[in-house]
């Protein structure tokens, strides 16, 4: 198996994971997001159900990384349809991730606001965005440098 072909399958189980956490087990995620004191806050239910886009926007991702990794179909054969469509996947990890910098800056929860990013799911999460960033990063280099 190739790097790209391991870098595809992680993207595919991370994206969609990330589907599964935001659009199927939302509660779960507003626990991961707010503080046991704030859940009973009129606004939670708005929270939690307004991260079903997160999930809507990462599965068409996962799915794609699938598709070009079980199908690999004719238009990502060039080098130039594969760099481009890493350096996509590593922009949306490094978006996932850099989103998380100004939290971690800031010393992670502060008060009942943001999440702490410094433990628990959120720095799974935030290693993982950025270790998959550099991977997708590094197939795209690699592309860019054979061709």
């Amino acid at each position: 198996m190739r790097l790209s072909d391991i870098v595809l399958l992680l993207n595919s189980l991370w994206f969609g994971g990330a589907f599964i956490q935001f659009s199927i087990a939302q509660a779960n995620t507003l626990k991961i997001l707010l503080p046991r004191e704030e859940r009973s806050n009129p606004i939670a239910p708005t929270l939690a159900a307004s991260v079903a886009f997160l999930g809507g926007m990462n599965l068409p991702i996962g799915l794609l990384s699938f598709y070009l990794l079980v199908a690999r179909p004719l238009f990502f054969q060039p080098v130039e349809a594969q760099l481009t469509l890493f350096l996509f996947f590593s922009a949306c990890h490094f978006s996932q991730f850099a989103y998380n910098l100004p939290v971690l800056m800031r010393g992670g929860r502060v008060g009942v606001a943001y999440w702490p990013v410094l433990k628990g799911p959120m720095l799974r999460i935030f290693v993982i965005d950025a270790g998959l960033f550099a991977a997708n990063l590094a197939v795209a280099l690699q592309l860019a440098i054979a061709s």
